[in-house]
This record gives C-alpha cells, sequence and structure tokens, in this order.
C-alpha cells in the first residue's frame, strides 16, 4: 500500500497532508502508530491499526469503485486473513500473502462459481475444488489457476471423469464412468481420447465398480487418512497402467459406428475471474454409446481413438480372451505391469548402473566444460583421447563420495562428442541436469534384437543405449568421418551421438554406453512408429505381439506420405548422402525410424470432403483452422503457420533439431518459417514436425493404391530418423547372407552388400513417400503437404 508512505512527516493529528492526504489518528512521533484513518486523494479509505507509519493489524480499506478489503494487515500490504468483495460481487474469504490470495481460502465469483482451496500467488494451486454454477464440480490439484495433477470431474448429470490433467486439459490414464453403470479406461492427449482404451458395458464384472479416487473425493487432514488415501490412488493408477498395456494395437480403419462421449473440457482462467461455464455441454454422456441394446452386456469393446475421434471399435469377451490365451486377467497384468519404460527405482536391477553413469557423465562434462571451445584435431580421435577415473565409494581427491558400488570410468574422445553437443546448441549444464539430475533414468524394453538395454532421460530428451564391445570399436572408427558428416550437413537424419563412456565394475564386467538425442522428443504424442529396412524377409509383426508400443515393420506399414514436392526433393536428397556415407563405412541393417501423429479432428478429413468444403463453402485458409493470427502470421492453405523468418517468438526446440527451417513462399513472404498451428510454435524441419498426407494402401506399399473414390487419406505429422548405424558387413555378415540366400530371396535379406543395401534402402523409401500428381486436385494449395 504505497498511499501510506505519504504520511511520514512532521504533521499534527488531523491535519491534512502536503500532498492533499488525509490522516486522522495516533502518532508515534512523527509516524503514524496505532489507531488511525488514512484517506488518499482519490477517495480511498483505510480504517485499522498502524505501526510506525505501515498499515499492520487489522483494519479496512475502502476503494472509490465500491470494493473493500477487511482483515490483516503487515508492513503496508494484505497480508494474513480476511474477506474482499471486487466490484463485480465476487467475494473471497481466505489467507493473504503481499496483496494476493495465498494459502487456504474460498472464492465466490460473481457468476455463483465457487472455488475452495489452496492459492498461490492470487491463484488457485495445490488442492482444491470447483464448483460451476450449474454444479459441475472438479476436485482435485490445481497448478497456476489451471487443473493439473489427479482430479476428478464430475457433472450433474452423473458423468465422472477421473484422470490426470495438465494446463486445464485432461492429459494421461483415466477412466470416465457413466450413470447407467457403463465405464471407459484410457488415455487422454490434451484434453482428446488418444489412443487405446476399453469400454465396459453396464453390468460388466470387470472395473465397473471402480469407484472414483478417494484422495481427490475427501481430503483428510489426518496423516493416516492421507497415507491411506494414498494408497487407494497409487492401486488405482497401477490398475490402469495394467490394463492399458494388455490393449493391443489395431491398423487404421473408419469405423465411425457408436462413437460415444464427447471430449473434455477446456476451462481456462486467463482472465483472473471465473472459469468457462460451458461444461453440460461437454459431458461424457454415455446414452449414445449404449443405443444398440442387443449388444451383450457381458462383452467389452477395445477402442482406439486418434485425437478424439473414434477410428476402431470392437467387441472383446473378456473372459473368453483370457481362456484363449491359457493364461489368467492376474497374470497377465503381472506380465505386463511394466509398459514400455519404467523409472528405474532403489532396488531396481539396472539402479547402481544408473547412479554409476550419472557420477561419470557429471564428472566428464564438468571436466571438459571449462575447456576453451576448439576445432577437433586428429589427437581427439586416437586411442589416448579417453579421460579414466576411479570411484571408490567413499571418494578421493577428484571423486565424491557416492552410495552406489566401486567402480571404473572411461569417457571416450571428449572433446570431439563436446563440440557435437555444441553443434546442437546443448547447453552442458542442461545436459548434466536431464541425465544427471534428481530425477531418475527410465528403463526402455529392447525395441530390437540386439539385447541392448535403453534408458531414457527424465525429460526425454536423450536415449541412453547399450553397446557391445564390437559396436563401440564401430563407432570409434567411423567417428572422424562421422563428425565431418555431421558438420558438413545440419540436416543429416543420422542418429545423433552425444557421448561415449565405459563402466567398468569390480568384477570385471564392463557395460559401455552412447548417449543419443531422441528423436521422438515432442509434446506431439506418437501414434504409430515403423522400423523400415527395405528387406522383405522376416519384416514384419506377430499379429499376437502388438500394442500401442510397439515399433512396426516393413510389411506392417499400410501408408504412404505426400509431401510438397520441394520437400521431398531435399528429403531424398539428405538421405542419398547419408546413405552415401553409410556405405563408405561398410555400413548395413540401418533402418528409417518413422514416427506418425495423426492430427485433431477437423484435419482428419477425407480428401474428397476437403476439397468439396472449399469448393462449396469459400472458407479461407485463415479460417479454417480457428486459431488466433498475429499481424505477421499467417496459415497456409497446406496446414501450417507462416511466420516471419526471423521472428523472435518462442519455438520449440528439441535435441534432436539441427539446421535450416523447412522454407516456403506464400502469401507474398519471400522467406518465412512454418509452424505448425496449435502446437507451441514447433519449428518445421526436414524430418521434424513435417506436415504430410498419409494415404491408407494395401497391405504394402508395392501394391497399387485404390480408386480415388474409395482413398483414405489424413493430416499427420512426422518424424524421421536413420538409426542402428553400427553394424558392419564383416565376415559373419557374408555368411548370414550365404546361407540364407539359399533358402531365401537374396534380395529380400537383410544382409546384403552395403551397395546394394544402399540402394534398396532408398528404392523402399521412395515408395513410402511417392511423388504427387498435383494436377489432380482440384487446387494443388489444396494437398495439405
Amino acid at each position: 500500500m504505497a498511499h501510506a508512505e505519504s504520511s511520514k512527516g512532521s504533521i499534527q493529528r488531523g491535519n491534512t497532508l502536503p500532498n492533499g492526504d488525509i490522516y486522522v489518528g495516533n502518532f508515534d512521533g512523527l509516524v503514524p502508530h496505532g489507531l488511525g484513518k488514512y484517506m488518499w486523494t482519490d477517495g480511498a479509505l483505510y480504517d485499522g491499526e498502524w505501526d510506525k507509519s505501515k498499515m499492520t493489524g487489522r483494519g479496512l480499506i475502502q476503494w472509490p469503485s465500491g470494493a473493500y478489503y477487511e482483515g490483516d494487515f503487515r508492513g503496508g500490504f494484505i497480508d494474513g486473513a480476511g474477506t474482499f468483495k471486487g466490484v463485480d460481487g465476487s467475494v473471497y474469504n481466505g489467507s493473504w500473502r503481499m496483496n494476493k490470495k495465498h494459502g487456504m481460502g474460498t472464492m465466490v465469483y460473481s457468476n455463483s462459481d465457487i472455488y475452495k482451496g489452496f492459492w498461490n500467488e492470487g491463484l488457485p494451486d495445490g488442492f482444491g475444488e470447483y464448483t460451476w454454477a450449474d454444479g459441475n464440480t472438479y476436485t482435485g490439484n490445481w497448478k497456476s489457476g489451471k487443473m493439473n495433477g489427479r482430479g476428478v470431474m464430475q457433472w450433474v448429470n452423473g458423468d465422472t471423469l477421473d484422470c490426470n490433467w495438465l494446463n486445464g486439459l485432461a492429459h494421461g490414464k483415466g477412466y470416465c464412468k457413466y450413470p447407467s453403470g457403463a465405464c471407459y479406461i484410457g488415455t487422454w492427449d490434451r484434453g482428446l481420447k488418444d489412443g487405446h482404451g476399453i469400454f465396459y458395458q453396464p453390468g460388466s464384472k470387470i472395473l465397473c465398480n471402480l469407484e472414483v479416487s478417494d484422495r481427490v473425493t475427501s481430503h483428510d487432514s489426518t496423516s493416516a487418512s492421507n497415507s491411506s488415501n494414498e494408497k487407494t490412488t497409487l492401486g488405482l493408477l497401477f490398475l490402469l497402467q495394467k490394463l492399458c498395456n494388455i490393449w493391443r494395437l489395431r491398423r487404421f480403419v473408419h469405423w465411425p459406428r457408436r462413437i460415444s462421449n464427447g471430449t473434455t473440457p477446456v476451462f481456462d482462467d486467463n482472465s483472473g475471474n471465473h472459469l468457462s461455464q460451458d461444461i453440460s455441454s461437454k459431458s461424457f454422456s454415455a446414452d449414445e454409446s449404449l443405443q444398440d441394446s442387443e449388444v451383450d452386456k457381458d462383452l467389452v469393446y477395445e477402442r482406439e481413438y486418434v485425437q478424439g475421434v473414434l477410428i476402431m471399435e470392437q467387441p472383446k469377451n473378456e473372459d473368453s480372451r483370457m481362456l484363449d490365451s491359457g493364461i489368467t486377467q492376474e497374470n497377465t497384468w503381472q506380465k505386463q505391469a511394466r509398459g514400455p519404460m519404467e523409472t528405474i527405482y532403489q532396488g531396481h536391477r539396472s539402479y547402481y548402473l544408473m547412479l554409476n553413469l550419472q557420477l561419470g557423465i557429471r564428472y566428464t562434462v564438468g571436466k571438459i566444460t571449462p575447456v576453451p571451445l576448439r576445432e577437433v584435431r586428429s589427437n581427439d580421435f586416437g586411442p589416448r583421447a579417453r579421460i579414466k577415473m576411479y570411484f571408490p565409494c567413499e571418494g578421493s581427491q577428484y571423486t565424491p563420495l557416492h552410495s552406489s558400488v566401486n567402480f571404473f570410468w572411461k569417457d571416450y574422445c571428449p572433446m570431439v562428442f563436446r563440440n557435437l553437443r555444441e553443434m546442437f546448441h546443448i547447453d552442458a549444464a542442461d545436459y548434466m541436469m536431464s541425465i544427471c539430475g534428481g530425477d531418475s533414468l527410465k528403463e526402455l524394453s529392447s525395441p530390437g534384437k540386439s539385447g541392448s538395454i535403453f534408458y531414457l532421460s527424465q525429460d526425454e530428451r536423450f536415449v541412453i543405449k547399450t553397446l557391445r564391445k564390437t559396436e563401440l570399436k564401430i563407432l570409434l572408427k567411423m567417428l572422424p568421418k562421422y563428425y565431418n558428416h555431421v558438420k558438413a550437413y545440419d540436416n543429416t537424419l543420422i542418429t545423433k551421438f552425444f557421448g561415449v563412456h565405459r563402466i567398468t565394475l569390480k568384477a570385471g564386467r564392463k557395460v559401455r554406453f552412447v548417449v543419443m538425442g531422441n528423436m521422438f522428443c515432442t509434446e506431439l504424442r506418437i501414434h504409430r512408429k515403423y522400423d523400415l529396412k527395405g528387406s522383405t524377409q522376416g519384416r514384419s509383426t506377430r499379429k499376437q505381439n502388438i500394442n500401442e508400443n510397439t515399433t512396426l515393420k516393413d510389411l506392417d506399414l499400410s501408408y504412404v506420405f505426400h509431401v510438397d514436392k520441394q520437400w521431398r526433393e531435399a528429403l531424398f536428397r539428405q538421405i542419398a548422402l547419408d546413405c552415401m556415407f553409410l556405405e563408405s563405412q561398410s555400413i548395413i541393417d540401418y533402418s528409417m525410424l518413422l514416427g506418425i501423429h495423426f492430427r485433431a479432428p477437423n484435419h482428419l478429413k477425407s480428401i474428397t470432403s476437403y476439397q468439396t468444403t472449399l469448393e462449396s463453402s469459400g472458407i479461407s485458409a485463415e479460417t479454417d483452422f480457428g486459431v488466433p493470427l498475429h499481424h505477421e502470421e499467417k496459415i497456409s492453405s497446406k496446414g501450417f503457420l507462416l511466420v516471419a523468418a526471423h521472428d523472435p517468438g518462442p519455438a520449440v526446440r528439441g535435441s534432436h533439431i539441427r539446421g535450416s527451417m523447412v522454407r516456403a513462399a506464400e502469401g507474398g513472404y519471400e522467406e518465412v518459417d512454418l509452424v505448425l498451428p496449435g502446437t507451441g510454435r514447433f519449428r518445421v524441419q526436414l524430418g521434424v514436425n513435417m506436415p504430410a498426407r498419409a494415404r491408407k494402401v494395401h497391405e504394402d506399399v508395392n501394391v497399387e493404391l485404390e480408386s480415388v473414390d474409395t482413398i483414405e487419406e489424413y493430416d499427420v505429422v512426422l518424424y524421421l530418423g536413420i538409426i542402428d548405424i553400427l553394424q558392419e558387413y564383416n565376415m559373419s555378415k557374408r555368411v548370414e547372407h550365404a546361407m540364407k540366400s539359399l533358402k531365401f530371396d537374396p534380395l529380400s535379406i537383410s544382409a546384403v552388400d552395403p551397395n546394394l543395401y544402399s540402394r534398396r534402402f532408398v528404392s523402399f523409401l521412395e515408395k513410402v513417400f511417392p511423388e504427387r500428381d498435383w494436377s489432380n486436385s482440384v487446387n494443388s494449395s489444396d494437398a495439405h503437404a
């Protein structure tokens, strides 16, 4: 309350101050002290306690607008407990800190919405309950004024959604329950159902009796109750995790029958006033999904959603499925409980290995970072380019005390990898925090046959893979040429390496690691992953082994992808350069890792319906996507945002991103950056965040395309990278080629000459990314590149 400062000076009781303010009350010398009233020239009035010219104690302050506050003051600020009534009629009663709502309090908004819970810096933060005027209620965790963390949304019609929330949107695993007794268990992605889930009809024996999480429906203050509630919640989450892991992945098909359950509502508090009231129309009423009364109630339904759109629903009898598989439901859950990744905890088999790795990387990066940055030299690649150190548990002159086991550490070519990290603008402190911070690493299930173990940093920017000794030798042998190749080609698609290390344990066991950039480090959900080699022998996945985390293979691919002609040319120019490098190093068995994100519902249209809409309604590209534009931005007809090339706005960059942005010349811009709308300004680069059109074809891309009338197309975002580049065409691979050629077509097996492998690889990808005849389109700009 800066007004109080003007009360200082040599004044008498009840005098008018030189600045026009008036004070009537007690003094301590020349300053207000005790009880008194202070009126500012603007009409604001404070009546209460003072302490050496500062409003401190109980008091009442009234503003000319009609707003008032009655409660505690401290040091001239509203601080403590009190009640504030706003001009709009809203009332807050609770704790304050330095003029901001802070602590426990209740807010009754002008529209009769009510929030009861914890506040931080003026916004709901912590545990709280928000009740809308129409009776809908959210009970759970908040962060910065938005629903964030575990929480339950309950509608007046009886629908309930118990889910994880992020920035006001349902995001993560959860379940919704309906008054009829039906329930759906699945995954949400930023407010939309996304991925695989299971729908249970009313009366189903499995999970339909689940109750809402105790932790968010009853907030007990006793520690014993809190412990019990936490266990209940953890039990529910564990059950959901196990269920999600047994859902099987299905191919995309148009099966729009029985579409039920809308998307979750979006609530925002940007105004600082009250949240959206548009709730009733967005509840999860299951009535539509239950109209088919002839369906057997004992059946459960496997569903798959893509960005809120139901694309697959298949009845599945849970009991018969378990009997057919010959195992019990409980055993299935136990077998699948780990899922695609598992946070390494104390007692985990990789726990000490993780601690050793983190200690070693922290030591190496800390040792190399102070060295002035310079160009690498030939001796930076040699056998002497090593950092070796012994890490005893009790610590040493150079190493800290630690709680792991004794180990020897070796870091290979530290200056080279330091320069590689600099090329990708990876800050040393960020690198150490990502891998060696307070959080544990995550262990992934191995997607290949190499037996390697994969770890993921908590922020998912980096992948750490164990190497065989032969792979380490190949990497160190190719490293000089690899370094030059990555330096010369900013947009190379080859795996990005950031460090190579070895841990030797006391028993003599040696474990080798390589740190790589995670090419799927993105906020967008990767709906499909493919590992494409261009060979056919053994390049399919057994249907019974497929789940939502499976990386599929060549013969499983049932899409082709159309991108802008110039982008395609740039893509294959880079693929050719990368393959030439790998061929020069006699490398085979590499593959193109392809990640696909299917875009939001307004982009999931067939090409025919999209063109018809544009022709008949005349909808412009600026209005089709419904996103607010700044004066320097424009929506391209291909489904991305055009932003001035040197716009200083924030861009989302992953550890794998480097090089120039993909450019376009549209709408009068000579040069612009391409940004995907609604994705936090993800910059479009070669192989990163690339918008494309996915066309559904037959089971393999060599089959002729379907007729234009029946074609299925989707708007997608693609992520591409060449991985597994550490296998030489050595004698064992020559023997493998000779043996398999006796039984299979020599051109269909993976182990072939590097030159043939390279040509076959590029040829296959050319079929996956065919050239498109744009002349057949109504408008070439309507192709949604």
